[in-house]
């Protein structure tokens, strides 16, 4: 019995001894590949500014976005997929910490028979392979990174979440106010075809003028079961991300009264990486394949277990009990490769290259996101500029409507005249509406790419 013992506590200290034999190569960051500053951005960045201090419910001046907005993280089912993803790894977590521990047992056999060759026994047991060499350890790590990269996951979600039902809705309302231009110029051109033909009836016009204006009642009428399909479309992906049965979706602000905070603190790029969770989600990714390069190279060392039973043995099941019964043994074991063809060499192999290629997409993960925050940066400014210019376009072309009609009435020239200038307004009002979407979802893809969104 005292040798058992010995047995046990000189494997229990060869345990506690192990934090030096620890196998396999320490992390260590991979290089960002980015300039000091964005090329786009303005002249002298703040080293400290950060856009997660912007709450995604500042952005907007509209109740309705807010609220179907708080729908989709309540209800949209990627997010709900990214928490089921996180349990499930925070279950793996506890699943491999238990390796760390000795596993207790009970085992019991009752036989009637006393010339059996497993004769009646009651016994608890307990077994327990020592992590020597850390290979326990390095899996709890890189669970615990995937864990973290789970939670950075969600955050991605959540941000993406925020940016597409707001792009959706500005679209959406992009779209409702496509329909009320089409249908106001529909209205306009048809009177002006009852015009023409009372006209053209009384001979006072030719047949040209009013198949010109036929034409283009035509393609008005045309535009509009267009753009009812684009409608349907947007409300059906708004409720697809708010997690709601298709169905009409609640208007608020019209595209023309909607804005986007327009302060959103542009930091360095290297802040821009600490704040993307796309960006801390690949780097624990490769921690994590880091750390299990130490697992396949612990498993090419010995492993070593102890094992003890206590407990109760007898043919005679009513002596079983007895004190003569009575039995304890305490074991230990040493087991490893010793030729395998290279399978162990090869499985470290196998490792690594798997932590290489997390190293790359990491590296890959930073300069893209330096990428669309440069893209996110361009666009705000540009589509300023151009909506700037085409309202000017849409303000000169409704002037230019007015005078031609007037010209054309007084006999001065053509209706040609008057539809080359309708045709030119009617293109400039929906470029404006759309303009007025885009530059609205440019300073969303900003928030987004900036690694806002998701506090």
């Amino acid at each position: 019995m005292k040798n058992s013992f010995k047995i046990i506590v000189v494997m229990v200290v060869l345990a506690v001894l192990p934090t030096g034999c620890l196998v396999g190569p320490k992390y260590q960051k991979p290089e960002e590949q980015h300039a000091g500053n964005f090329q786009n951005g303005v002249a002298n960045a703040d080293t400290l500014a950060s856009v997660v201090n912007v709450k995604w419910f500042d952005l907007f001046n509209d109740e309705v976005l807010k609220g179907l907005i708080n729908k989709g993280l309540e209800n949209n089912y990627d997010m709900k997929i990214a928490q089921a993803r996180i349990d499930r790894t925070r279950a793996e977590l506890g699943y491999t910490k238990a390796d760390l521990l000795p596993a207790i047992g009970y085992s019991g056999t009752v036989n009637s028979n006393e010339k059996s060759f497993l004769p009646s026994n009651a016994a608890a047991t307990l077994s327990w392979e020592l992590d020597f060499w850390g290979k326990v350890r390095h899996e709890n790590r890189a669970v615990q990174d995937e864990l973290l990269a789970s939670e950075e996951g969600r955050k991605v979600v959540l941000c993406n979440l925020v940016s597409d039902i707001a792009i959706a809705y500005f679209e959406l309302r992009d779209y409702d106010n496509q329909l009320l231009i089409s249908k106001q110029t529909l209205e306009t051109r048809q009177k002006a075809f009852d015009l023409i033909n009372s006209r053209f009836k009384a001979g006072y016009v030719s047949e040209v003028d009013k198949v010109q204006i036929e034409q283009q009642v035509a393609i008005a009428e045309a535009s509009i079961p267009a753009i009812q399909r684009l409608i349907t479309d947007r409300e059906n992906r708004i409720a697809i991300l708010t997690g709601m049965a298709p169905g009409p979706i609640e208007r608020g602000k019209t595209i023309l009264e909607l804005q986007v905070a327009n302060n959103i603190p542009v930091s360095i790029p290297s802040i821009l990486l600490k704040n993307r969770p796309d960006v801390q989600q690949a780097e624990k990714y490769y921690m994590a394949s880091n750390e299990r390069i130490g697992v396949a190279q612990a498993m090419r060392f010995p492993s070593f277990n102890i094992a003890a039973l206590v407990g109760f043995a007898n043919s005679d099941v009513s002596a079983l009990f007895n004190s003569s019964s009575y039995l304890q043994n305490a074991s230990a074991s040493v087991a490893g490769p010793i030729f395998n063809f290279g399978k162990n060499k090869r499985r470290v192999e196998i490792y690594r290259q798997i932590a290489e290629e997390s190293k790359l997409a990491y590296q890959k993960t930073c300069i893209v996101a330096v990428a669309e925050a440069e893209q996110a940066l361009q666009n705000v400014r540009t589509y300023k500029e151009e909506w700037t210019a085409r309202n000017k376009q849409v303000i000169a072309a409704r002037k230019n409507l007015e005078l031609s009609e007037a010209r054309y009435y007084n006999g001065y020239v053509s209706y040609l005249e008057v539809l080359e200038v309708q045709r030119s307004l009617f293109d400039a009002e929906l470029s404006l509406s759309d303009l007025t979407q885009s530059q609205l979802s440019s300073m969303m893809q900003l928030y987004r790419a900036l690694g806002g969104g998701w506090n």
